[in-house]
């Protein structure tokens, strides 16, 4: 497989540490991005770039694409300079972005018109995992694509789930939101309590982190709050974009989420209160404005 030319277009805080994995084992890449410090970064790396969307489906065996929206698929895939209309048959695309399910399905469609096979392959475990190659890889579409595409999966990630047809792995990411943004959720809300209470909140994520509690959410945000660090491994504003995929995928299903709602306005606060470029850890700060209190350990 490592013969294979892979186009990779998006190279945002978890793409590109993703491609250059991809090139230390050895595969050619052909990358694109709107911001060309990135591309310059993974062309010095040893990729080639491409001007377009179509000219680096034209030159590749795999796409793999890494953008941050629905809109920003779209806008990949189609029009003159997209990736539909330099995508030669027998290609397989996987969409490692997160993005409507809805999305998905009607791009997988498309591509198969033109004899492509397309997984919807999004991730989870934010800059730290891209970083590490441990990320959770979470897939759908054609299950002979899957098996073609693992071993590259297995270079970017740690696990690896196939969970069925086309727009599979979106409703997997978007219930991977709802459980990761209601969690440091309720992690602020403890942390606020227990500083405002007057007891080091610190200590209390400690006894927390050994109890039925423990979390690696609570591990690594919990600390991100006591510390007051708030450089982002995953933006509010993507998460907020995040939630509102879950929220339309409620509906579309008929599946009640109001507090999965109730933590979507939390973001919308924080946009307002222009944090939307900070970590999503920072949903901290909401909770923190209503009690008029910080998350302070004693300890510093």
């Amino acid at each position: 497989m490592a013969d294979k030319v892979i186009g990779f277009i998006g190279l945002g805080i978890m793409g590109k540490p993703m491609s250059k994995h991809l090139l230390k084992a050895g595969y050619r890449l052909v990358v694109r991005d709107v911001v060309q410090a990135a591309v310059d970064e993974v062309v010095a790396a040893g990729a080639r770039s491409a001007p377009t969307a179509r000219e680096v489906a034209a030159q590749c065996d795999v796409l793999i694409t890494m953008v941050p929206d629905s809109p920003d698929v779209e806008a990949v895939a189609y029009g003159p300079d997209g990736a539909l209309a330099g995508l030669r048959p027998g290609t397989i695309w996987a969409d490692m972005s997160t993005i409507s399910p809805v999305t998905s399905r009607k791009v997988a469609a498309d591509a198969a018109k033109k004899s492509v096979q397309m997984l919807d392959a999004p991730v989870s475990g934010g800059e730290k995992g891209a970083i590490g190659a441990t990320l959770s890889i979470m897939v759908g579409g054609p299950h002979d694509a899957f098996d073609a595409l693992l071993p590259i999966f297995q270079i970017m990630g740690k696990t690896i789930v196939y969970l069925g047809a086309a727009g599979a792995g979106q409703v997997t990411k978007a219930a991977n939101q709802i459980v990761v943004a209601l969690t440091i959720e309720a992690i602020s809300e403890a942390l606020v309590l227990a500083s405002k209470a007057g007891v080091d909140p610190a200590k209390v994520r400690q006894v927390l982190l050994g109890g039925f509690c423990q979390s690696r959410i609570l591990e690594l945000h919990g600390e991100r709050m006591i510390k007051r660090e708030f450089a982002p491994g995953f933006k509010v504003r993507l998460h907020r974009k995040d939630l509102a995929i879950a929220l339309n995928a409620g509906k579309e299903f008929g599946v009640p989420l109001p507090v999965t709602a109730q933590v979507h306005e939390m973001l919308n606060a924080l946009m307002v209160a222009g944090e939307g470029e900070l970590d999503h850890s920072a949903i901290v700060h909401f909770i923190e404005s209503g009690a008029k209190a910080e998350v302070r350990s004693a300890g510093g």
